[in-house]
């Protein structure tokens, strides 16, 4: 499936909405490169940081007071943590929230970006930044399936990194979602915090 079909699906799709007024709200940005291969941009995280550290990520963070909305937490948290200039992305819309084990409310943006987009590491937040192939997801199989809990999901290994927890479930739950795809995946009791 190329981008435009995705971002067809994307537009026409009514996201999970929760309600948990108890729980601090976070945005990530599922940044996907504009070309052929389309590849996903994930980091990863300081070993300096205070959660998730050495974890890869998608950039993103907790929503500040003067965050418009999510999405605008999504593409600061973006821009501070990997240099991404919000004037190169384009936001297709949100995915399902998710809830962290850390107790964040969390909703992922979908967005588009040119394929050579100009990132940076200087921020004390991320050690590195790379790129993952949709294809590599989709056409092969996870290395194992991970369980915490009433959590269960794919865990794959690219090259040095090792994509698991959340942000995995994040992707196998929208490659489920918009791919067709058929990964294991158990996001946790949602029971009682879905918005009519």
């Amino acid at each position: 499936m190329g981008l435009d079909a995705l971002i067809s699906k994307v537009k026409a799709h009514q996201p999970r909405v929760l309600s948990d007024a108890q729980l601090a709200h976070a945005g990530v940005l599922v940044a996907i490169t504009d070309e052929l291969e389309p590849k996903v941009i994930l980091t990863l995280r300081s070993t300096e940081m205070p959660t998730h550290k050495g974890e890869v990520a998608f950039p993103g963070g907790k929503r500040e007071d003067h965050d418009e909305d999510i999405i605008a937490t999504a593409l600061r948290e973006a821009q501070e943590e990997i240099d991404l200039d919000p004037i190169d992305v384009q936001v297709v819309g949100t995915l399902n929230q998710v809830i962290s084990r850390y107790g964040f409310l969390v909703t992922p943006v979908l967005a588009i970006v040119p394929e050579q987009v100009a990132l940076s590491t200087d921020s004390h937040e991320i050690d590195a930044i790379f790129k993952v192939p949709l294809s590599f997801f989709l056409d092969g199989e996870p290395d194992q399936i991970d369980q915490f809990g009433n959590f269960k999901g794919p865990r794959w290994y690219f090259e040095d990194y090792t994509i698991w927890g959340l942000t995995a479930m994040m992707l196998a739950e929208m490659f489920n979602q918009f791919f067709d795809a058929e990964f294991e995946l158990l996001l946790g009791s949602l029971d009682g915090l879905m918005e009519k």
